[in-house]
């Protein structure tokens, strides 16, 4: 299959206007403007007829699309070591907050104990995106009954100048708040976190429908 032409045949241009307003460090020409949920359709077809690993050695790819494709075809793979090895070749290419958040591998749900291992090292890297997929995959799977205290302090310990990066701190926090808020509103109570992500973390928690009113008015008077 030529992939790229597969690509252009979904292409939806007024949809690449509004992706490239979303991502305004990435080049308009490399965005071809295939939506999401056809985009997950071909990783799937990929996959089922076994047509992907040639694509997925194509590195760096031409266009942002052709990134979004590589992602869902790795979040699609059911073996997790072969899974991790194609996330740690392909994270470094990413330039930009939309492929990173589009990915999110299901057999991680199935392999918490090697799962954190593997966000350890991508919450330590100085490179934007990995770090932040890390972030958002404690986030996401890590939250709930799994939760350890240590996983707040790990987050709180990254101080970064990326815009990027502080931004899914700040989303990590709030999510936090609302699903563990006796363990993380004391990392606002006691000023643990760098003032702008401290600030924003409260806006997003009291924009959250999952924060009770009353917990909202507190945030408010946390703000420095």
């Amino acid at each position: 299959m030529e992939i790229q032409k597969e690509l252009f045949l979904l292409q939806d241009k007024e949809y690449a206007k509004f992706s490239n307003k979303l991502s305004p460090n990435v080049a308009q020409d490399t965005i071809i403007g295939v939506r999401i949920p056809e985009i997950r359709k071909l990783a799937k077809k990929l996959i089922k007829n076994n047509e992907y690993q040639d694509f997925l050695k194509e590195l760096p790819h031409k266009y942002y699309d052709e990134n979004l494709l590589h992602g869902a075809i790795i979040s699609d793979i059911k073996n997790f070591d072969n899974c991790i090895e194609l996330l740690d070749i392909f994270l470094p290419f990413i330039d930009n907050w939309a492929v990173c958040d589009t990915i999110s591998p299901k057999i991680f749900k199935k392999n918490k104990v090697e799962l954190i291992k593997k966000i350890k090292e991508w919450t330590n890297s100085d490179k934007t995106y990995i770090c932040r997929f890390g972030i958002e995959m404690l986030m996401t799977h890590f939250l709930n009954e799994d939760f350890k205290k240590e996983y707040l302090e790990m987050v709180a310990n990254i101080h970064s100048k990326e815009y990027y990066v502080n931004m899914v701190i700040s989303w990590f926090f709030a999510t936090a708040l609302a699903k563990q808020w006796d363990s993380t509103v004391v990392y606002l109570e006691n000023d643990k976190l760098d003032v702008w992500v401290h600030n924003k973390t409260i806006q997003k928690a009291r924009e959250s429908f999952r924060i009770t009113k009353e917990q909202k008015d507190y945030l408010k008077g946390l703000k420095r």
